[in-house]
Formats: structure tokens, sequence, C-alpha cells
């Protein structure tokens, strides 16, 4: 049985993966097929111990929520059939959908295009107690925005901004946001899910044979396949500047979706772990008024 033992184990488990430091990185070193020497013998485990954390996950939301104090907010970016929905319906399925909000940002509205980059992600930030999930984010800025020059152009910019340093101004102004976050009480914690082209091709692959799955095929996820060597860089360079203690990266290996969710649901129950939630406590006077309001509940019994 898979077991984790303590917080070391989980951060020795989690440290191929995580990137907590701004630095050059390569997804070549990054094998997306990667089960850290487990093998399909180890899933049942594996899933049971997935199963266990998210059990575990959910009995701490509610300290969360009622503490009242801080949020967390999950990033997840990936590839077209990375598993991101699927990540984000099996991880968080404990979680009581009242403290957590999902949002899925696609093609920004027109009122979007009339603000700055950032607006509407910042609009759909957690508050106190909750917990917020991104599907795709507003790093979507400096990826798809970045290898299809005529979004770029679509934003309205003026002329003058739009120059060679317009990537490493939005890495700045990322960093800035989620300093800013951070100073605010909000936890960040990003996911990059790492398929590879041949596993990417299987699943369209999959989706084109189940009719139950064909709504979820788009003719834009065969031609985004010819970007695949630019939205590499667009990540390499996206993780590589934006990498912090506050906010780190997780390279997270994707082909075998066993693994991609132990080491996500391994992360986020490591977050909460350290942000250590708890129920408040109540002082003597608010002690006298809930002895009080017993004594009035039990007198009406009789």
């Amino acid at each position: 049985m898979l077991r984790f033992d303590s917080d070391r184990h989980v951060e020795d488990f989690l440290d191929p993966f995580r990137i907590d430091r701004p630095g050059k990185i390569r997804l070549a070193d990054y094998d997306p097929g990667d089960t850290d020497s487990l093998s399909k013998d180890d899933k049942a485990d594996a899933d049971e111990l997935l199963d266990r954390v998210v059990d575990w996950m959910a009995e701490q939301q509610p300290k969360l929520a009622a503490e009242n104090r801080s949020a967390l907010l999950l990033i997840f970016q990936g590839r077209d059939a990375a598993g991101k929905d699927s990540m984000i319906r099996k991880v968080m399925s404990g979680i009581n959908p009242q403290g957590c909000h999902v949002t899925s940002f696609k093609h920004p509205s027109l009122e979007a295009l009339d603000h700055d980059y950032m607006w509407r992600y910042h609009a759909a930030m957690p508050g106190n107690g909750e917990i917020g999930i991104f599907n795709r984010s507003y790093y979507e800025e400096v990826l798809i925005v970045r290898v299809h020059r005529h979004i770029l152009d679509a934003q309205g910019l003026p002329e003058a901004l739009v120059t060679e340093n317009i990537w490493q101004e939005r890495f700045e102004d990322i960093n800035h946001f989620e300093h800013y976050l951070a100073r605010n009480g909000v936890h960040v914690l990003k996911f990059f899910l790492n398929v590879s082209k041949e596993e990417q091709r299987k699943r369209f692959i999959e989706r084109l044979e189940h009719p139950e799955k064909h709504w979820k095929f788009s003719q834009s996820d065969i031609d985004e396949r010819a970007f695949w060597d630019d939205y590499t860089h667009a990540y390499e360079e996206a993780i590589g500047h934006t990498a912090s203690k506050h906010a780190p990266w997780f390279v997270v290996p994707s082909d075998h979706k066993w693994f991609a969710r132990l080491v996500v649901a391994a992360a986020v129950a490591g977050k909460l772990r350290a942000m250590d939630p708890a129920y408040p406590t109540v002082d003597g006077e608010q002690l006298k008024t809930l002895a009080k309001a017993r004594s009035v509940l039990e007198q009406e019994k009789n």
C-alpha cells in the first residue's frame, strides 16, 4: 500500500514536479509518462490513497470556511485533452460546492475586451474561506495570445505598448499580481498537466470513436497540434518566469491520469495542511451566551 507517512514524505514525492523559483526550464526534462517508479499494478493502491486524501481534504474545507481568513486558488493549465476537466471532477469530488467555485475561461467577451487583460480573472477570485479553481486562467494571456498574434491585436492595446518586451512585461504583471494575492491571504497553486503529443493523439481518437464524447471534439483541437512546439516554448517561458515560493508550479506528468491525480491531490492536501485551518474558538462571554441558549432550548422540551 502506498502511504504518505509524513509531511516530509509528501514533500519528497512532490519535489520532482515542483518549480518554486524562477529560472530556465525545458519541458523535455519532464517525462509526461512518469509514474515515480510505480506500475499499473500499483494503480489500485494509488486510487485508494487518492480516495483517502480526497476525504481528508473534505474535512478541512469546513474549517477553512469557518475560519474565513484566507483562500486557496488552484490553477489548471494544459494542452487540449490533458485531463483538466476530469482532474477537477475527481480530485475535488469531496468538496462542498457552496465553498468552491470553478471558473472556466473561454474566449473573452466584448465587455472583457474593454478592460485590462487581468480584469475578468481578478473578478473571479475566491473570497475568504473559499477554494477557487481556474480551468485555464490569466496564463492564457502569455500562452494562446502569444502563439496567435491576432488575439493580442483584438485586445485593442495602444500600438506604443505592443513591443518586443510585451511578454516579459506580462510576466512581471503576473508576478506582481500573485504577490498581491499572497499579501491578501490567497494561496496559489499552479498545475501544468503535461501530456505527450502521442497520448493527446490517442485521446482525440477515443473521442472520435465514442459518440458520447463527440461534443468534446473540435477541429481547432487538430489545428492547434500544428503549434505544438510554439506552445512548448510559451509554457517554458511562462513557468520559468512566474514560479515562486508563494505561487509554485507543478509540472504534472499526465499521460497516466491515475498518477496525475495523485500528484495534484498530494499538492493540494499539502497546502491545506500548511494553511492549517481551524474552527474559531469562543471566549467567555460567548460561552455564557451558548449556555443560556442551551438552557432555553432544554426548558422548551419540558
